[in-house]
């Protein structure tokens, strides 16, 4: 049993989103500690921690269960939500407020998808603040909702690694599991978009919006994720990648979009683009887009943050070319074979930059459109190209 709880403080502690979720909590609720913790019946321990009031509670550390009000919420799985525990008529007399000297206290259930019970997110002050409201309690239930499913899809990808036996075993698993996955992704993605939008429309400081941005930047990145699992399952079952092609409206404005989309993700970095395409260009825009953007998020991901990224397109002899630069450290040669395989990522990779079908989905889209995708790599540049042929059309130019 003890065995069993490390390992699920193990992989919460690995959750990349929780620390930019303890900072909004902070930050709109006005609590100085924040935390997710592991509720049993017997401990209580904290996996991830947020703490700018000096309560002393590191990541990993543990309270005496009995002691505190997550122990109420694991047993009603209910939220439990004190704007002034003072003027609290239930809660005024409570043990846990006076033995940890708190005025304010909201803790919300983490329960997974299958229904197992795993913690709470909490937050306490020792000053009053304004909980109980919905939409206070409202945004606390989505950051559950993505925290347990965030949990949900690290154990059911530990699990599969620990219980592959063969390379065909492995690769039916991973297929099935990246098919349920990306379905079931969808549903909290639009719930935190939404809960990122209520939070938008509300009086910001200049950090909260810095966060807001950066969570911005994570559910394009998650959305981006979800799109390449389904692409690689429908490719992996038999469906491949189906085109629509738009013979009538400019390709222009939808690579401006993805620009824009990415830049209001990673405001700090800096993107050149030159857009020539003042014709039409039979392409599926919103593949064309995917594609764009997997090539952009590389570009963010390995490129020099010290230097702009560019991205160019134009109709030249003939052809299509849409392509993505940046600088940074050369793709080393016995990579470049590897590149546009999937489940490949570059040197360096951390569990952060993605399963490595950013690329892969990148160069299907690519051949779905009777084009390809290139690389070079060298010390002055890293750039992607996708070429496509095309009939000439009036208003358009060869380069």
């Amino acid at each position: 049993m003890a065995h069993d709880i490390q390992n699920d403080i193990d992989t919460m502690q690995g959750i990349a989103a929780i620390p930019a979720i303890l900072e909004m909590v902070c930050r709109t609720t006005g609590m100085g500690f924040a935390a997710v913790a592991r509720v049993t019946e017997e401990r209580w321990v904290a996996c991830q921690v947020l703490d700018n009031i000096g309560f002393g509670l590191p990541a990993g550390g543990e309270l005496d269960v009995e002691t505190t009000l997550c122990h109420e919420v694991r047993q009603l799985r209910e939220v439990i939500a004190i704007d002034n525990v003072a003027e609290d008529p239930v809660y005024c007399q409570h043990h846990t407020p006076r033995l940890y000297g708190l005025q304010s206290y909201i803790s919300v259930p983490v329960i997974l998808p299958d229904g197992r019970f795993f913690g709470t997110l909490c937050a306490i002050d020792a000053k009053p603040a304004k909980l109980s409201d919905p939409q206070t309690v409202t945004m606390f239930k989505l950051f559950t909702d993505l925290i347990g499913f965030q949990f949900d899809a690290a154990e059911k990808l530990s699990s599969t690694r620990a219980s592959l036996i063969d390379a065909k075993t492995a690769s039916e698993l991973r297929e099935q599991f990246i098919a349920v996955l990306g379905h079931d992704l969808r549903n909290p993605v639009a719930s935190i978009t939404g809960g990122i939008s209520i939070l938008s429309r509300e009086p910001q400081s200049e950090k909260s919006t810095r966060v807001l941005s950066m969570m911005r930047g994570s559910v394009l990145r998650m959305s981006a994720l979800i799109d390449n699992v389904m692409d690689f399952a429908r490719g992996r079952l038999g469906g491949g990648i189906a085109l629509q092609r738009d013979q009538e409206t400019s390709l222009q404005p939808t690579l401006e979009q993805v620009v824009s989309e990415i830049l209001s993700g990673h405001p700090e970095r800096r993107i050149e683009a030159n857009f020539q395409l003042s014709g039409v260009v039979p392409v599926d825009h919103q593949r064309i887009a995917q594609m764009l953007s997997n090539l952009l998020g590389n570009a963010v991901t390995h490129g020099s943050p010290g230097h702009p990224i560019r991205v160019d397109a134009a109709i030249v002899d003939g052809e299509l070319r849409l392509s993505v630069a940046n600088s940074g450290t050369p793709i080393p040669k016995e990579s470049l074979q590897k590149l546009f395989q999937p489940f490949k990522r570059g040197e360096g990779s951390s569990s952060l930059q993605g399963l490595g079908l950013g690329l892969y989905i990148a160069s299907q889209i690519a051949e779905a459109h009777g084009g390809q995708l290139d690389v070079h790599s060298d010390e002055t540049e890293t750039r992607f190209t996708f070429r496509m042929p095309v009939e000439p059309q009036h208003g358009q130019a060869a380069g």
